[in-house]
């Protein structure tokens, strides 16, 4: 037994540093019913996120903070076009979307416009580990109609055709919007500024 006097020194509490950048695991093959499980395991918990696509499971843990400002921030830009323009939107935010015995995941922000919806008609989603999973199979199976993808500093718009999605640089829902632009302003290090800067860019 260590008695009081003996017990070692306490250390000095250190600020928690927030993770940077995502932890991903792949498992393959992976049944549907075995994804429910995993699923079942993991209610809400919030460190985690569980994407399926086509017999291919992906964990990801947990969301840096890289992530979630850049998430925000695009979540801002779309907003304010709205407002700007006097689009009616919903947020929709995260929720998981599901196509039974084939795809499930969760978009990082998702809008409806015009009426709110039981599918949303933008996802966005910021990916900053190169291997990951992509979800569009998911989105285009559940007919979104835009998704916008920001991976290694540059914005991806995928609209929805008759033959899958076609990158491009320009929102067909949103018109007169185009990732160029979204670029400039996400490369701005202050969130504060670079949504003063797309707005000004707007008006």
């Amino acid at each position: 037994m260590i008695s009081i006097a003996e017990a070692p020194a306490a250390q000095p509490a250190t600020a928690f540093d927030p993770p940077t950048e995502e932890h991903r695991v792949v498992i393959a093959p992976c049944s549907w019913q075995r994804f429910e499980q995993f699923a079942a395991l993991f209610p809400e918990t919030k460190s985690l996120r569980l994407t399926y696509i086509d017999g291919v499971l992906e964990i990801m843990s947990p969301i840096g903070e890289r992530h979630e400002r850049h998430k925000k921030t695009l979540g801002y830009f779309v907003e304010t076009y709205c407002h700007i323009k006097g689009l009616r939107y919903y947020g929709r935010g995260g929720f998981t979307l599901t196509e039974p015995e084939f795809a499930a995941g969760e978009p990082d922000e998702s809008y409806c416009f015009g009426q709110d919806k039981a599918v949303p008609d933008l996802v966005i989603e910021v990916v900053i580990s190169s291997d990951a999973l992509s979800k569009l199979p998911l989105y285009q199976a559940k007919g979104i109609p835009e998704v916008w993808i920001w991976r290694k500093g540059r914005l991806l718009i995928h609209h929805l055709g008759a033959d899958g999605y076609v990158q491009t640089t320009q929102s067909h829902l949103l018109p007169g919007l185009d990732a160029p632009l979204m670029d400039r302003c996400l490369a701005v290090a202050d969130q504060y500024d670079a949504v003063r800067m797309f707005r000004q860019a707007l008006l």
